[in-house]
């Protein structure tokens, strides 16, 4: 789903705010008070301009825009040098070429790129929306770029939101509004917005005359979930304004008919707007590495400038007959500064500025065959992969940490209801369609206790159905029909007396004439056996899951009767909820007979067993955040009319919460036991891999509830620090919780991810999985997916002070290393995996423990931190990019993630279940982790090679040809003069050599695919950046040199003594360069095809024919030079094409040699990688089974535990056997 809004690029339309307020004041357009008006009109109009240029200012502003390059002002200033006549090189008109190729080309895609952002802005800021005309007193079309500040809108079903407005109307009797942000973060559930609270309820739409509120919020800013403000009626009354109460551009109205709005954020000053930046840029490594041997080329050309200058000062003083010399006055030195700068213009092309322009197109093309792989495509999702950053292709090669979270990453994200544990007692959740004779049956009353019981069964599953944000729909119910309204609590009480139920009491047990046993089992009788994974228009799961299966269970009521009918539909309701834990809840909820039916803003519709439908009065939402990391919901109970406050959240954090209520004595034993008990299952589900969450109740008297919601009240209506005041009143009433029990959901892990992890690993990546579960359930996902191996030494560091931590890391790392010392590692023991929880990593990242503690890290195989927050997690990704200074990559999938993302050198989301902002902060995007496997060991060590050969390729190809230009200084008195023409030395590397490095950076191919994938540890090559080493630089530049020298003094031996003139003598020496530098790559090219040979043998036939063409026909093309026929005589004599043999066979037989031995003598892993793939199948098998072997057994003679600083060996490739058991330090292992 693609947003309609684009970066903002081009200048806003807002007028200064002149007053400079801290606060934004928003009015009714209507209003006749002139000071208010104007305020608002210093806001932003709602038109939208995203284009940088006028039709007047687009040569001017696009020409300063191109000077801000480095590369472009470099052409200019030589271009322009070349013009002054005491330091010109060549003809002036030819050296503008370059630089005039290289703006104009810009410009037009500038301006091509502009039009299309016109064309945009010209369509959205013409869309239609209705806004209500003073003049009219109606309703009226208007385009959204006539939207101002103030004014009120009117929408209807599915119809996109012009502006950021407040909602004041929802045609919903409950005052609700639904919306769908895809175009604003690309996710597709519904999210609930609600008419701002107490506003003076109408019959009929909001009357824009009658509203004389005042809004004060917060100035525009970029964050998406946050609003702070509040309205002052005209009675001075205070309602705070959050953002549930505020609509979002580009958002789509759903399932409601008509909402009004109130304008408070307008074009550029929308959330949205400010949201769009552009693409992401981050500088690669080998860009990085590339700079600085760009600024060693700077050297190099100073020091060659410089020595022509002292060259021909020198040359100018010792000369003694300067007969044949115009006669000049000027002194030895200045025509030595002179000739500096002639040299600069000479010998330009040895900067190679044309080399980002080609390291672009090749990133081009990378990102091209990447999204065109088939084997990214997820066809169950319809989604392939996505490059969001252009520029950072190559360093999915050097990739040396990964850092991962587990729930959606690793996992499925697809939540199944297992296990739960009520007041103490376990009640196993079946496998889907079988019979569950015990459930609420099996071992839950004690003697005196069974009502008791009751109470807290149904409060544990009240709290499951309505603590939470889900929004209930069914699938035949279109997007645009309202709810039917819910039925009044004196209804519900009705229904309640009919079936002649008893109230139940909170801590008091219910009265009934049943007997425990049989009311439990009509209460919670099981009408379905179902895995509660939420499934998206009726497509089965992928272990089979068909949805919701009907089957009987064997319960039937006390009475013989059936329970009453329950709503029409019910069975058909869609639960959409933000993540797939809410889901899963409601879903396990609902399979109980406790159905949530339906949603408001005041209300909440819930179906019993036993008692029909009952409205719940819905008091207030404390969300969830990471720092609570619970959430509540305070309810008005419709039964006892007491307040209620439900919540859900870590067990780490809830069983600290868990007190006994003041007042029960009775309680007190009985909570201490439930804690007990439960803390025991939640350990149990934490070794079978399962996510807990605790859930517990408190029950408020009227007159604690006035108090806090006095407080509560004065959070809600401050824009400054709300955030912080709003979290201490939560935390004031998330005290003194009964806990009610724990629920234990599965999340299974992907397919592949078992494999990918240890392929990774193979390829020297340490791997760390940053995850918020529980310690055991994070090892045991560890085991799973063989992060953690039966023969890896497990490291756990939990400590609760700093000076136990400090002592307990420096322990640690000391028994580390004695145990390598003693080389205990070798006699079965494979490495060692450290774990971490939250509270050590607190600790662990403080400053005088962070290199204990990567120390430790280090010479771990792999490290698992549990209980992190999303803070902790970009601190962990930070510290270790940071001080280890190794490149990282982060893959998330959710929100919590986006901050490790976006730190890491390497960002990757995953679009799964918890929506999109992943995807959007990431660089890459992909749907399943199983991807990362190819994606760096594959697609990652193609870039990087080509890309590092490519621009070593340049490099050498512009030193081997500027140093034929240098050496003929030698010769000619330093006085700056070419032995070619002024035409064929510009298009020697703008044309005649351009094409064939581009086609090398492209589709050069060193090892197949599936060999890279079999041979992971073929991936430590770009890990080491052995591709494009300094030594590898420093080599290619003396191999250059040498070849410049013999190209050009075999042709100057040759021609010695004859009557060859300049340009006869630099005929032979361009051809043979030519064919030098083709052939040189074709050494060097681990890839040879038809489209190679086309490519090559075209530049050098366009050589050919060129200068053919121009020595015939060209008569004053290059004064004072003149090269009319001098090609064509050279090339009708044998001595031409036996020089340019000659010199091409000496240049190259170095390098041909050089890597004939290596491949023979000492052959590297890469090649020998290659060899296979041309063996047939049955030879490739036995190969491959020999150096298997062969390497298992160097394996087995030691152990190293620091993969980093070994040479690449090739372990056995095949992957080892499936781990069955974790037991010694992990439990289970999660099926």
């Amino acid at each position: 789903m693609y947003s309609l809004e684009r970066p903002v690029q081009g200048q806003s339309s807002c007028p200064k705010d002149r007053l400079g307020r801290k606060r934004r004041t928003v009015v009714s357009s209507l209003t006749e008070d002139e000071e208010l008006t104007e305020i608002l009109k210093s806001y932003c109009s709602n038109k939208v301009t995203t284009t940088k240029y006028s039709f007047l200012s687009f040569i001017p502003k696009n020409l300063f825009e191109q000077l801000h390059r480095f590369a472009n002002i470099y052409f200019i200033f030589l271009a322009a040098l070349n013009f002054v006549p005491v330091v010109n090189a060549f003809q002036p008109e030819i050296s503008i070429i370059p630089i005039l190729l290289v703006l104009a080309v810009t410009a037009v895609k500038d301006l091509w790129e502009d039009y299309r952002k016109h064309k945009s802005d010209k369509f959205i800021n013409g869309l239609v929306c209705e806004i209500y005309s003073r003049k009219r007193q109606m309703y009226v079309d208007q385009r959204w770029q006539d939207v101002h500040v103030g004014d009120f809108v009117r929408l209807s079903c599915n119809e996109i939101i012009p502006a950021d407005m407040l909602l004041l109307y929802s045609s919903d009797p409950h005052g609700v509004c639904y919306i769908e942000t895809a175009n604003l973060d690309g996710e597709t559930n519904l999210k609930q917005r609600q008419v701002v609270r107490d506003l003076p309820r109408q019959g009929s739409e909001l009357t824009p005359e009658n509203f004389h509120s005042r809004i004060e919020c917060e100035n525009p800013n970029n964050d998406l979930s946050r609003f702070r403000g509040f309205m002052e009626y005209p009675s001075k009354a205070r309602v705070g304004l959050h953002n549930n109460n505020l609509l979002l551009r580009s958002c789509t109205i759903r399932n409601t008919e008509t909402v009004i709005g109130i304008v408070v954020y307008a074009g550029h000053e929308t959330k949205a707007m400010k949201n769009n930046n552009g693409p992401r840029y981050k500088r690669s490594k080998l860009e990085r590495r590339l700079n600085v041997d760009v600024l060693w080329s700077v050297v190099l050309l100073v020091i060659m400038c410089l020595t022509a200058a002292i060259g021909h000062g020198l040359w100018l003083r010792n000369l003694k007959d300067n007969s044949f010399l115009i006669p000049d006055t000027t002194s030895p030195a200045l025509s030595g500064f002179y000739l500096f700068w002639t040299m600069i213009i000479v010998l330009q092309v040895l900067i190679p500025i044309s080399l980002y322009v080609s390291i672009e197109i090749v990133k081009l093309c990378q990102i091209f065959f990447i999204q065109n792989d088939v084997d990214f495509y997820n066809e169950y999702m319809d989604s392939r992969i996505q490059c969001r950053a252009l520029n950072i292709t190559e360093d999915l090669g050097q990739i040396q940490y990964v850092f991962s979270d587990k729930t959606g990453t690793l996992t499925e994200n697809k939540m199944v209801f297992r296990r739960c544990t009520i007041a103490g007692v376990e009640y196993p959740h079946e496998e889907n369609g079988e019979k569950s004779k015990y459930i609420f049956l099996h071992n839950i009353f004690h003697q005196g206790d069974a009502s008791m019981e009751l109470t807290y069964i149904v409060d544990f599953f009240m709290a499951l159905a309505i603590c939470n944000t889900v929004v209930v729909s069914s699938p035949n119910q279109p997007r645009h029909v309202s709810r039917t309204p819910l039925k009044s609590l004196e209804d519900i009480k009705m229904l309640f007396q009919r079936f002649g139920l008893p109230r139940f009491s909170t801590l008091s047990p219910p009265h009934t004439t049943e007997s425990p046993r049989s009311f439990t089992r009509r209460l919670f009788s099981r009408g379905k056996a179902a895995s509660f994974t939420p499934r998206l228009d009726g497509v089965p799961g992928e272990d089979g899951d068909q949805g919701y299966e009907e089957e009987g269970d064997g319960l039937e009521n006390s009475n013989g009767g059936e329970g009453p009918p329950s709503e029409p539909g019910a069975d058909e309701l869609i639960y959409e909820a933000e993540s797939p834990d809410e889901a899963a809840l409601v879903h396990a909820a609902r399979a109980y007979r406790c159905t949530l039916q339906g949603r408001s803003l005041e209300r909440l519709l819930v179906e019993l067993p036993g008692m029909g439908s009952l409205a719940v009065r819905l008091l207030h939402i404390l969300p969830f955040d990471s720092t609570r990391k619970r959430m509540s919901v305070v309810v008005r109970h419709p039964l006892t009319n007491q307040v209620v406050v439900y919540t859900k959240g870590a067990d780490s954090v809830i069983m600290d919460l868990a007190e006994s209520p003041k007042g029960a004595e009775q309680s007190d034993g009985r909570q201490g036991h439930i804690r007990e008990q439960t803390q025991k299952h939640l350990d149990n589900y934490a070794r079978e891999g399962l996510r807990t969450l605790c859930i517990a109740k408190k029950v408020q008297t009227s007159t604690e509830y006035e108090i806090w919601l006095k407080r509560h009240a004065f959070a809600e209506t401050s824009i400054e620090n709300r955030e912080e005041l709003l979290l201490e009143s939560a935390q004031r009433l998330e005290t003194n919780l009964t806990l009610l029990g724990a629920t234990g959901i599965e999340d299974r892990l992907q397919e592949e991810v078992p494999e990918t992890i240890e392929a990774l690993q193979r390829a020297g990546v340490k791997v760390w999985v940053l995850t918020g579960d529980k310690q055991e359930t994070a090892i045991n996902i560890a085991c799973a997916c063989k992060l953690l191996r039966t023969t890896d030494q497990l490291l756990t560091s939990s400590s609760s002070c700093l000076v136990s931590l400090q002592e307990a890391c420096k322990a640690l790392l000391l028994e580390l290393r004695a145990e390598v010392e003693r080389g205990e590692a070798a006699e079965g023991t494979s490495g060692f995996t450290l774990v971490v929880d939250g509270r050590t990593l607190d600790f662990a990242l403080q400053e005088d423990l962070k290199g204990d503690f990567l120390e430790l890290s280090r010479r771990c195989r792999a490290v698992v931190c549990c209980r992190s927050t999303p803070l902790q997690k970009s601190h962990v990704v930070q510290l270790v990019r940071d001080q280890l200074r190794v490149m990282t990559l982060a893959i998330g999938d959710g929100a919590n993630d986006v901050s490790m993302i976006q730190v890491a050198d390497v960002g990757i989301g995953i679009s799964g279940q918890e929506g999109m902002q992943a995807v959007m902060s990431s660089d890459f995007a992909i749907s399943r982790f199983k991807h990362l496997r190819k994606l760096l060991l594959v697609h990652g060590h193609w870039c990087y090679t080509r890309l590092a050969n490519m621009i070593l390729y340049f490099f050498y190809k512009n030193v081997m040809y500027v140093n034929l230009l240098f050496w003929y200084q030698f010769f000619c008195g330093f006085s700056g003069s070419v032995m070619t023409n002024s035409w064929v030395l510009i298009f020697f590397n703008l044309l005649f050599t351009s094409a064939p490095p581009l086609l090398y950076g492209i589709l050069d191919k060193d090892v197949s695919a599936d060999t890279l994938i079999k041979l992971p540890e073929l991936y430590k090559s770009g890990q080491n950046s052995k591709a494009y080493l300094p030594s590898t630089f420093w080599l290619t530049m003396l191999d250059a040199l040498y070849q410049s020298l013999v190209c050009f003094f075999i042709p100057y031996f040759a021609y010695a003594g004859s009557d060859a003139d300049m340009l006869s003598f630099g005929s032979p020496i361009n051809a043979s360069a030519l064919l030098i530098i083709l052939l040189h790559q074709v050494i060097e090219s681990r890839t040879l095809t038809w489209l190679h040979v086309l490519v090559l043998v075209g530049s050098a036939l366009f050589y050919f024919s060129f200068t053919l063409v121009f020595s015939v026909v060209c008569v004053t093309c290059s004064p004072p030079t003149n090269p009319l026929g001098v090609d064509k005589l050279q090339m009708s004599q044998p001595l031409f094409y036996g020089v340019c043999a000659l010199t091409t066979v000496l240049a190259l037989l170095p390098r041909f040699l050089f890597h004939a031995l290596r491949n023979s003598i000492s052959p590297s892993d890469t090649l020998k990688a290659a060899l296979m793939d041309q063996l047939n199948p049955d030879n490739y098998c036995r190969r491959m089974q020999h150096w298997n072997q062969t390497q298992a057994q160097s394996k087995a003679r030691g152990l190293i535990i620091n993969v980093e600083d070994l040479d690449i060996k090739i372990p056995d490739f095949i992957l080892p056997k499936e781990l069955k058991e974790c037991r010694a330090a992990t439990g289970s292992v999660l099926s």
